[in-house]
């Protein structure tokens, strides 16, 4: 589950240099977990595959808990019965949005944060967020237990390994300021890790980000004793939409019902994962044997709080946090232009919507 955040000067290149081609499975981070790639897509049952749709799927890394739910989806005939013979693919580092823009996949996974340089662009990238895949951001900073980094003052003075990503270091700065400290005594160096507990463990970092679904859990896992603080806990702008399902907007344009029967069986996939997160976790290994089974059930099981919202559909994505954290990095320069109030979602293909 650990990804690095894109920089609005790397996605403008991508957009410039990334010329279509077919996604691939291959290599990506996998939260010092030692995972390797593998084939993510079952066949379609034979005597049904002529009659459904096929549609292609990009993951944002190799298989974990945050994708739980689509192989749910294939594995339980949800996608099946929507008319759909669903290829689950991961795609090169950091290409997910671009191939999906391009009409190379159907459907891809992202992050709010990493969308904004894209959408903020003179030429924004054609990309609409349909489903949030986890109603919260469970994203934050872990540290050694009891070296007074449980709060992020603890900050000054230490080493933080950081991605050199200016929306990265600007939340940095305004939690670390919001709670006293003096952001400028932060120690940067570069995130060059691949174990976050072994890069604490041998003291190679003080601090460092990790998402909690995945890293975390590991942590407990492996029994590592350590202290962390959530973002949106501290500043509830960055509860934002951390990852999100995504489509092109021409897709949703010209084939509108595509994308909602897909939103509808994933949305089957992410609920069951919720309701029932031991099964669940059981398709993921079976899809991704390469995953560590016990970080893979507790993971599910912590997750399975994430996923649903009470009173909620899975999915849904609340206007004022998403408009919010895009006005959040407007007004302090970390975008070129403003994002327009409900650009780059839309609740329109969630169930019951």
């Amino acid at each position: 589950m650990k990804r690095k955040l894109i920089s609005g000067f790397l996605l403008s290149t991508l957009l410039v240099s990334c010329a279509p081609q077919a996604p691939a499975v291959t290599s990506a981070p996998g939260a010092g977990t030692g995972q390797t790639p593998a084939s993510t897509s079952a066949p379609a049952s034979p005597s049904t595959a002529g009659d459904l749709k096929k549609v292609t799927v990009l993951l944002d890394w190799t298989p974990n808990t945050n994708h739980t739910g689509l192989f749910v989806a294939k594995e339980k005939g949800y996608f099946a019965e929507a008319g759909l013979d669903v290829d689950i693919q991961t795609p090169p580092q950091g290409g997910s949005p671009q191939l999906v823009a391009a009409g190379k996949a159907d459907f891809g996974i992202d992050f709010q944060d990493t969308l904004a340089p894209a959408l903020a662009a003179d030429s924004p990238l054609p990309v609409t967020a349909v489903a949030a895949i986890l109603q919260h951001n469970t994203s934050g900073i872990i540290s050694r237990k009891g070296e007074g980094l449980g709060r992020p003052k603890g900050m000054e003075g230490k080493k933080y390994a950081t991605w050199d990503n200016p929306v990265e270091q600007a939340i940095i700065r305004n939690v670390v300021e919001k709670d006293g400290g003096d952001y400028s005594k932060v120690q940067l160096i570069p995130n060059n890790i691949t174990d976050e507990v072994a890069a604490l463990k041998t003291r190679q970092v003080d601090s460092v980000w990790i998402f909690y679904g995945w890293s975390g859990i590991n942590a407990q896992v492996s029994g590592f004793d350590f202290d962390y603080f959530a973002f949106k806990d501290l500043n509830p702008v960055f509860d934002y939409y951390t990852p999100v399902l995504i489509a092109s907007d021409r897709m949703i344009a010209q084939d509108p019902e595509t994308v909602r029967k897909f939103v509808g069986a994933a949305s089957k996939g992410y609920t069951f994962s919720a309701q029932n997160p031991q099964a669940a976790a059981e398709i993921l290994l079976k899809h991704a044997p390469e995953l560590e089974p016990t970080l893979t059930q507790e993971s599910q099981k912590w997750m399975a709080n994430q996923i649903l919202d009470p009173g909620k559909p899975w999915g849904q994505m609340d206007a004022q946090r998403w408009d919010g954290f895009y006005r959040w990095l407007w007004e302090n320069q970390l975008i070129q232009k403003e994002i327009p109030a409900g650009q780059g979602f839309t609740n329109d293909f969630i169930p019951g919507q």
